[in-house]
């Protein structure tokens, strides 16, 4: 929205208006927290188990900030979470066994392998969840990592990211991979703005859109 202008006394004004932010349909702002967004942090390394009518998801991270960050992610989510696993640059979170989450097995489940289901989508708190956990900023953009064993979901993953304006570029193993980069200045605006502000314990270096 632009400035407003005004005539006072025959002189005219420019008077600055304050910036509106307009939230995103896709937008973390726009959607409630809920277990399926959980389906984020499966979109990358994470992995989900069954056992009865109950299931958990765990997922292996680089840095104590992420476990601090997903911890209270998952506790807005009215989720348990334990920290296993402390040693360097390896730590684990996992939620607790909960009927709450057989609804996310039963979709992202074929036997034991995991696979995104019909019709998988990406939004603000997906994507949260998931640069939380899995994404890294570097010099050519932000990298958002997959399972390396996850081959089968890669390019579901990948088409949903191009679904909502952030299509990325699929990094191998060799290439600091596997994962998905975007780049461009548009993109990463749009990444940041999905994500949403930057939670305190993660490093402003680390998160989407820099310093908040």
């Amino acid at each position: 929205m632009g400035p407003v202008i005004a005539a006072v006394s025959g002189v005219t004004h420019v008077l600055d208006r304050p910036a509106v932010r307009q939230l995103s349909l896709f937008g973390v702002e726009a959607n409630d927290p809920a277990t399926g967004d959980l389906a984020g942090l499966l979109a990358g390394p994470g992995e989900v188990v069954r056992m009865g009518g109950t299931a958990r998801v765990s997922i292996v991270v680089d840095a104590a900030w992420r476990v601090h960050v997903l911890v209270a992610e998952l506790a807005r989510r009215g989720l348990s979470a334990s920290w296993i696993g402390r040693v360097e640059e390896q730590h684990g979170v996992r939620t607790s066994y909960t009927t709450r989450l057989a609804p996310l097995s039963a979709s992202w489940l074929r036997g034991t392998a995991k696979r995104p289901p019909p019709g998988f989508f990406l939004n603000g708190p997906r994507l949260r969840l998931w640069a939380a956990a899995a994404g890294r900023a570097e010099q050519l953009g932000f990298v958002l990592r997959l399972g390396p064993a996850d081959e089968g979901c890669w390019e579901a993953v990948g088409a949903a990211l191009a679904a909502i304006g952030l299509p990325g570029v699929l990094l191998d193993p060799g290439a600091g991979g596997p994962g998905y980069r975007i780049t461009g200045r548009r993109r990463l605006a749009r990444l940041a703005e999905l994500v949403g502000d930057r939670p305190p314990a993660a490093p402003p270096a680390q998160w989407p859109g820099g310093v908040a």
